[in-house]
């Protein structure tokens, strides 16, 4: 496994900066294109799979912890996590079946009575989208201290990153499902 922050020329940290990541990557990318004398295409790959690789947060951080040879566990989902995704299965169930009802309607009375149906479930979509994303900031915002605790030593710093990186995923996941939810409602 290569090191996707030497290749870049980052520090081995969290919280990377949006801008910083942008700027190593295109001064890199540079240097090792095709059409740049000297430049290697396999080389150029790697530069690009190392952006993508610490462009996407959960990425990063499991990308950290392999770097640390932490070894991958099952981390449970939390009260709060199921809370969420308690609202999530039954909305993502309920459009499925208000697409099926919408396919069958062939009137333009029979679609127009499925419209207040279509906003609910719109609104319903939203408002968990939007609840995620708030979470997701929250879990953001904790990058730095994770640092922190990794850089003064602390031992539980991994693990309590590893737990912070399923969360992530999780919500990037169901970030997904609710964005091409609202999709399928056009």
């Amino acid at each position: 496994m290569s090191n996707a922050f030497a290749l870049l020329g980052l520090p081995r940290i969290a919280a990377l900066d949006a801008e910083a990541l942008q700027q190593a990557w295109l001064a890199a990318s540079r240097s090792a294109h095709p059409d740049q004398p000297g430049g290697d295409a396999s080389h150029a790959a790697e530069i690009n799979n190392a952006y993508e690789t610490l462009q996407a947060p959960e990425k990063r951080i499991k990308h950290l912890l392999d770097l640390h040879a932490v070894p991958w566990r099952a981390i449970p989902i939390d009260e709060a996590m199921m809370s969420l995704f308690g609202q999530l299965g039954p909305a993502l169930q309920n459009v499925t079946t208000f697409l099926k009802r919408k396919q069958t309607a062939t009137s333009a009375l029979a679609k127009a009575l499925l419209a207040p149906d279509e906003m609910r479930l719109r609104e319903q979509l939203e408002a968990l989208g939007t609840t995620l994303d708030t979470e997701r900031t929250t879990l953001l915002a904790d990058l730095p201290a994770f640092d922190s605790r990794l850089s003064a030593g602390d031992t539980t710093a991994l693990a309590d990153l590893q737990i912070l990186q399923a969360r992530l995923a999780y919500f990037g996941k169901w970030q997904a499902q609710v964005r091409e939810a609202l999709l399928s409602l056009m």
